[in-house]
């Protein structure tokens, strides 16, 4: 390559995470670069093959860098892709002997697959290489010595040389990633939107609360060290190259190495990590020590509870970053809600006058920090809309931190004026609505201890939607919550129904004295079919309960039902006082807890029948776990209809809880309960032996008892008897009936 190849100008593209653009475009300049042209993620420039190469190695933002040999418009077929590709001189690109890979991107009405886009292309740069007299190359889409960039998007083709290869946000230092890895240029981009390279210099701290695998203290120490973030890649996509100068990229590789060894050596900056994962940390150590740069970090095994300021930090500024999880399911949040209120809290007692800034993919958390962002910045990371977070922390809230339960006074207290003063259209103020929905709480325990004590349960409703702007389900499980979020009314705007449930789990854990970790939250709305038992989650986390001298299982995780209806306890216990002696049928039985209470009330034998597989498994454990013989006490997976139609057998108790609406593709036809039910409870009461009770329940909210049933048979409404104190605020919760044959 001669000296004024290395000085011509060329078109390059540099590509990024969306949201970076302005941040790279500032950076090649900063390099030498000519920027030009902004587009969604990528920059293009000018630069010469020096710069070229010098920003493959120093860039910190970018993911590639493409050579552009040639931009088209008017691209819409195979043949006008090849034939724009054939005409180019790839002699100048790829060298005898050489391997080669394309990246297509993009499509027309005619070229609908990427990889028919990457054949066309490979196809015209064949053609053009053999008509020049050299030798087909070998296609390796793996390792290949040269990959072509290829993208056509609105008729525009653009071909180029992709002379970074493997993408340039891979350092080489993360082997170890640890729990949901940053990007490293990602992680870049963030500290620079805080301000990073310019507060190392001014010589503030840094500090990393939960640091996991050390992407962000590592990339902030390669920026106060002077070091390239690629110094220590072996090889780049210009390696492959024709056109590739190797003193070139030798010179500018021997002055990074000369930088990094002057910026290591003359580094003060102070960088601090903390985390309570032993894996974590080691993973960090272990991608520092590769990174080259192990001494100037300084890492903790701390968890945020624990996060203590050290003694070494005495800046009165310096930048407090994290990049904390984000809560994608549901049932992540109320470890999270306190997870970010609490960094807040540390942030403020700890490191008044610090900025604080904080990268979330759900900006609802951020709110729990209880500080103002004076700015928020727009990013992906990956497919996940997210947004950096930067807040000034007021040296007016340093002090001692305290429980944010009992520092806004959130525990219940039984005063008066705690009913809601707010309709669930307007939007709440935290402080006071979050007081009052923990004086409910509180308020409602308080109510319910004395018949917890006298009747020895452990799994109760707490709380049902008592006030309107707080629509929630609150069920305790011996030591463990189950909230369930009942959907909101178009009417109110979503961000506010989510701020209500980050209120709500924020005080739960302080009223209900239980770890965040043990709150299991679920959204329930309306239901087709069977989707209340599909499985949400496969942790297959249960555990033991006791309902009266039953053993139960519940899982309070994996589907929207736990296992065991707590409105329906009255009933379960009616029917094991009601069992001794008779022959049961628990039709319709999911995890089968009536069949375990019949028969541990002394039923003969007894049939319970489901659909679910998954369910019929969860009865049988549970008859196991109760010394239940299953010889006695069998599951028939069957459509109850279709079972009742067929069956001969005789019971003397029957039990029937069918769901209020099912068009399981298991079903032979839909089932409707306030249509269906009069035919059901007819086959049923065939199956009912002289002298016997079906009980019957559903909870269809606004359910009708056909009066035909009445006119065949002797019908009794005990659904007002068939709720205990807990289950008292919903008297249609569900309905229940006993009916007997005629004499």
């Amino acid at each position: 390559m001669t000296e004024s190849s290395q000085t011509a100008p060329l078109n390059l593209l540099a590509t990024c995470p969306k949201g970076i653009e302005s941040l790279l475009a500032d950076e090649l300049a900063a390099l030498g670069a000519t920027p030009g042209k902004t587009t969604v993620a990528g920059v293009y420039f000018t630069a010469d093959q020096t710069t070229a190469y010098r920003v493959c190695l120093w860039s910190r933002l970018a993911n590639r860098v493409i050579l552009i040999v040639t931009r088209e418009p008017m691209i819409e077929t195979a043949e006008q892709l090849h034939n724009i590709v054939a005409r180019l001189d790839w002699t100048r690109h790829l060298a005898p002997g050489r391997t080669m890979a394309v990246d297509f991107h993009g499509r027309s009405e005619h070229i609908r697959h990427t990889r028919f886009g990457a054949q066309t292309v490979k196809d015209g740069v064949v053609d053009a290489l053999q008509l020049a007299g050299q030798a087909r190359p070998t296609i390796d889409t793996k390792t290949p010595h040269l990959r072509l960039y290829a993208h056509l998007h609105r008729a525009n083709a653009t071909i180029g040389i992709d002379l970074s290869g493997e993408s340039l946000h891979r350092r080489g230092y993360r082997r170890d990633v640890g729990h949901a890895p940053l990007k490293e240029n990602l992680a870049a981009a963030l500290l620079v939107r805080a301000g990073w390279p310019e507060r190392a210099k001014a010589g503030e701290p840094l500090i990393d609360p939960l640091c996991g695998a050390g992407t962000l203290l590592i990339e902030a120490a390669l920026m106060a060290a002077d070091q390239a973030p690629n110094l220590h890649r072996e090889r780049f996509g210009f390696h492959g190259w024709a056109g590739h100068d190797e003193a070139l990229w030798h010179e500018l590789k021997r002055e990074a190495d000369a930088r990094a060894s002057i910026g290591r050596k003359r580094c003060k900056t102070q960088l601090v990590g903390f985390d309570e994962s032993p894996a974590a940390l080691s993973a960090a150590k272990a991608n520092a020590m590769r990174a080259g740069i192990p001494a100037l970090l300084n890492l903790h095994g701390q968890s945020l509870a624990q996060l203590t300021r050290p003694d070494e930090l005495t800046a009165e500024q310096g930048l407090l970053i994290t990049n904390p999880p984000y809560g994608e399911r549901l049932g992540e949040l109320p470890e999270l809600v306190q997870l970010y209120a609490q960094l807040g809290d540390k942030a403020k007692a700890l490191f008044p006058g610090w900025t604080l800034a904080v990268f979330t993919g759900n900006p609802d958390l951020g709110h729990r920090l209880g500080l103002r962002a004076h700015k928020q910045y727009a990013l992906k990371n990956g497919a996940l809309d997210a947004k950096l977070l930067l807040m000034d922390i007021d040296r007016a809230t340093g002090g001692d931190v305290a429980d944010r339960s009992e520092a806004e006074g959130l525990v219940g207290n039984g005063q008066k004026g705690d009913e809601p003063t707010t309709t669930v259209n307007v939007p709440p103020k935290v402080a006071e609505n979050a007081q009052m929905f923990a004086n409910r709480l509180a308020k409602n325990q308080k109510r319910l201890k004395k018949w917890l004590k006298q009747s020895g349960e452990t799994c109760y409703r707490l709380y049902d939607a008592d006030m309107p702007e707080y629509a929630l389900a609150v069920d305790c499980y011996g030591d463990r919550v189950h909230v369930q979020e009942y959907a909101a009314p178009r009417s109110v705007d979503p961000t506010h129904a989510q701020k209500r449930l980050f209120d709500a789990l924020e005080v739960m854990p302080g009223v209900l004295n239980v770890h965040p970790s043990k709150i299991h939250v679920k959204r329930r709305e309306r239901q087709t079919g069977s989707a209340q038992y599909q499985k949400r989650e496969a942790s297959g986390e249960r555990f033991e309960v006791r309902e009266g001298s039953a053993r139960l299982w519940v899982n309070l995780r994996d589907y929207l039902d736990t296992g065991l209806f707590l409105d329906h306890r009255p009933v379960r216990r009616m029917l094991g006082e009601m069992a001794s002696g008779k022959r049961f049928l628990n039709l319709f039985c999911y995890t089968a807890t009536a069949t375990v209470q019949a028969a541990l009330g002394g039923a003969s034998d007894s049939v319970s029948v489901d659909m679910s597989n998954t369910y019929l498994e969860w009865a049988r454990d549970n008859f196991t776990l109760n010394k239940l013989d299953p010889r006695l006490h069998r599951v028939v997976r069957d459509d109850c209809f279709r079972w009742l139609e067929t069956a001969n057998a005789e019971f003397d108790l029957i039990f029937m809880d069918p769901p209020t609406f099912s068009n399981s593709k298991k079903m032979r036809d839909t089932l409707d309960v306030q249509r269906d039910h009069a035919r059901l409870v007819a086959l049923a009461m065939a199956r009912l032996a002289p002298g016997g009770t079906l009980v019957f329940s559903n909870n269809q909210r606004r359910f009708k008892l056909d009066e035909s049933l009445s006119e065949q048979f002797v019908v009794e409404d005990i659904t007002s008897r068939s709720f205990d104190p807990d289950f008292q605020r919903r008297s249609n919760a569900h309905h229940v009936y006993l009916l007997r044959h005629r004499e």
